[in-house]
């Protein structure tokens, strides 16, 4: 019986002591894998640059034709005749509409010869006067009456004229609003003149950009119709006051159009190009971290050890760790940020792989293989 139980409790001890050098192992293994290195994190690099950098004011506007109309009728008739096709290019005076004008062509006839018995009678009473055949009140009466019908005349040519409508510059047509039997009156829409020639591109800036503002200044301007593609216009006129709500200025730039490629109407995304330039630190926008605690880039740093002194791999190679970094970021465009502070030029900023890393984090600068 003793035998049996010492036997039992040794087979317990044995089972105990495995278990137990079991799990001293598994604690000792996990120890080693927070204890050990950790591998490094593959990101993309580029050193900061040293840019001449030209200020820009960004903005967005509206372009607008230089000359602009809806062609529209002065008097009320029937139209007799179209005379345009619609988007065709028109002169200047270039008839566009002819309304029913029998009735005033037909006065105007009774009047022009109204005028020519006027004329008669008042060449006769000028020599009749001058030999004392009729008084001087008789003659001025032949007077007056040459000039009322003189005015009636060009009153009923003016009336006549208004029957046409005549395009007031060159320019393209729009497409017509009117049929040959349609009856308008007075400012029903015909069609629209535009001369697309020049656009004006109208924006505003705030009034503290005044200052830095001149006639002349090069403004960039692009369109959604063809992204990438930049047109180059120039301010024509700055407004004389600010708006008192929004306390922005009205600027006006002018571009040519030679192509017709832009069209009035479209919107435009603007940068007007300032006379100062300055040395600036470049890096690209995607080294930035932007937060509502403060903009942060990944600064590439020689790994150190507990002594300060920079870590070398097997190969001899230096490690390389992050640095997180809070800086001051100016102005955006094209991919790139000026960083006005918290950075120098050449300092190496890492631009793809930041939501891996950690100020210390060990990293491997690979290629970018976009």
């Amino acid at each position: 019986m003793l035998r049996r139980m010492l036997i039992m409790l040794g087979a317990v001890a044995v089972i105990v002591a495995v278990l137990a050098g079991s799990k001293y192992l598994s604690i000792q293994k996990q120890i080693a894998q927070f204890t050990a290195p950790r591998p490094p994190v593959s990101v993309t690099a580029v050193k900061a640059e040293a840019l001449t950098w030209q200020s820009r004011l960004p903005a967005i506007g509206t372009l607008r034709a230089n000359q602009g109309v809806v062609l529209t009728a002065e008097a009320s008739g029937t139209v007799r005749q179209v005379l345009f096709a619609s988007g065709e290019k028109v002169r200047v005076d270039q008839p566009i509409v002819q309304l029913e004008n029998d009735v005033e062509a037909a006065t105007l006839r009774t009047a022009e010869a109204d005028l020519n018995l006027a004329q008669v009678e008042f060449e006769r009473g000028r020599s009749l006067v001058g030999r004392q055949a009729i008084s001087k009140s008789e003659f001025d009466r032949l007077a007056a009456q040459l000039q009322r019908s003189s005015a009636t005349v060009a009153q009923l040519k003016a009336a006549l004229a208004k029957k046409r409508v005549l395009a007031p510059f060159d320019g393209t047509i729009g497409i017509r609003q009117v049929d040959v039997g349609d009856y308008v009156s007075p400012g029903t829409p015909i069609a629209t003149l535009q001369d697309l020639s020049t656009l004006l591109v109208d924006f505003f800036l705030p009034e503290q950009d005044f200052p830095r503002l001149q006639v002349g200044q090069r403004v960039l301007v692009t369109v959604a119709a063809y992204p990438g593609q930049v047109f180059e216009a120039r301010i024509q006129a700055l407004n004389p006051r600010v708006d008192n709500e929004t306390r922005n200025l009205q600027v006006r730039a002018a571009m040519a159009n030679p192509d017709g490629k832009l069209l009035p109407g479209m919107f435009a995304s603007l940068e007007v190009q300032l006379p100062e330039t300055a040395q600036r630190v470049v890096v690209p926008e995607t080294a930035i971290a932007f937060t509502l605690y403060g903009n942060s880039v990944y600064v590439v740093v020689p790994k150190q050890d507990q002594d300060g002194k920079p870590q070398n791999d097997a190969k001899g190679q230096p490690l390389l760790a992050v640095e997180r970094r809070f800086v001051k970021v100016g102005e955006r465009r094209e991919g790139k940020a000026v960083i006005l502070d918290g950075l120098k030029a050449g300092e190496p900023v890492v631009t793809s792989g930041q939501l891996k890393l950690d100020s210390g984090t060990p990293v491997a600068i690979v290629d970018d293989v976009r």
